[in-house]
């Protein structure tokens, strides 16, 4: 078991997440422009006063919920930059959090300029969504010196699943298996462990594969509004009663938007919005996992080829992607219960899950 050396990209990309929790200024630079922000959520106003910039730069699935996408500068998919509309936390946490939405409805009317460096306001949304914060900055045009700053090649430096390594392993006794064994790994850089959990006795036959994204509210505390902890104890279970079988335990919550992110989109579901539509007012896409950590995972594991336990199809394509050889889809049906039957049909009806 061997750790990877830091990597000085990598780093410069930890920082700059660290700033964006903590309220910082953050400089991207990429080809195309390079952008200086301070995320909505984690700022304050005595931060803003030396920022002198009331524009906003917020996800193109955000824009398309404040029908901004008619607007020249924000037709082409991608992060939506509207001019002189906050001069306040406050001012644009009511346009960012769409839990706001019902006590602000009257918004606008927006105008939408040009982001100023589209590569770098891409990877911005992607580090908000690495650090669990709302998609959305304070933004203007880099000027003077930075305190913080990456690039957008920094970024895919931290996010690199090659960087990920085998860092622990044991004997972990469990009620599925009691000769089960975990492993876990890390990379230099980033902050989330992933785990591995080895039931039964390895043979030449493909294992039975879960990959199962952590799941908080499911899977410890025992929520009813999802199926995740049922299903992961089913899997366990089956991989048992197979010759051998591999959990792959994702530390990628809410499909990768972070906890207190899933915990919003609850909210919204309170209001009548489906999972679905509640990830898109969030400003995050309807599928944010990244697959390519599983695909490690499994290289590390030297398990090239799987049965996966599955309903969703589209996770045998990404795992193919990756080069690993799904041999078999096996499914995994549950009984609903009177809390998740929307989320349940929302699954197959929006996502394609074969229920």
């Amino acid at each position: 078991m061997s750790e990877a050396p830091s990597d000085p990209a990598a780093r410069r990309a930890a920082r700059a997440i660290d700033a964006l929790r903590r309220g910082w200024a953050l400089r991207i630079t990429g080809a195309d422009g390079a952008l200086d922000l301070i995320a909505v959520e984690s700022a304050r106003d005595a931060a803003l006063a030396g920022f002198a910039s009331g524009d906003v730069l917020l996800s193109g699935e955000r824009a398309v919920t404040l029908k901004l996408t008619n607007q020249r500068p924000a037709a082409t998919p991608g992060p939506v930059r509207i001019a002189g509309t906050a001069e306040s936390v406050a001012a644009a946490l009511a346009i960012a959090d769409p839990a706001l939405d019902l006590a602000n409805p009257l918004k606008g009317p927006f105008r939408t300029v040009a982001t100023g460096g589209e590569a770098a306001a891409a990877a911005a949304m992607t580090m908000a969504r690495h650090a669990g914060l709302l998609p959305a900055f304070f933004v203007r045009d880099a000027e003077g010196e930075a305190e913080t700053e990456c690039s957008v090649g920094d970024v895919a430096a931290l996010l690199d699943p090659t960087r990920l390594e085998i860092a622990a392993r044991a004997r972990l006794p469990v009620e599925a298996s009691e000769s089960a064994e975990i492993v876990a790994f890390r990379s230099p850089e980033e902050a989330s462990d992933h785990v591995a959990l080895l039931i039964g006795k390895r043979d030449a036959n493909p294992p039975v594969v879960r990959l199962h994204s952590e799941c908080l509210t499911g899977d410890v505390l025992g929520s009813l509004k999802c199926d995740c902890g049922p299903q992961l104890h089913a899997a366990l279970h089956a991989m048992a009663g197979a010759p051998w079988g591999v959990l792959l335990y994702l530390r990628q919550e809410g499909r990768g938007i972070g906890l207190v992110n899933k915990l919003r989109a609850y909210a919204l579901q309170d209001q009548g919005y489906d999972t679905v539509d509640a990830n898109l007012r969030l400003g995050f896409p309807v599928e944010a996992r990244d697959f390519a950590i599983a695909a490690r995972m499994l290289e590390l594991l030297h398990v090239p080829r799987i049965r996966l336990m599955t309903n969703n199809p589209e996770k045998v394509a990404r795992l193919e992607k990756e080069g690993v050889e799904v041999v078999e889809r096996l499914p995994l049906a549950l009984p609903a219960n009177p809390h998740n039957e929307r989320y349940l049909a929302t699954k197959r009806d929006r996502t394609g899950h074969q229920l």
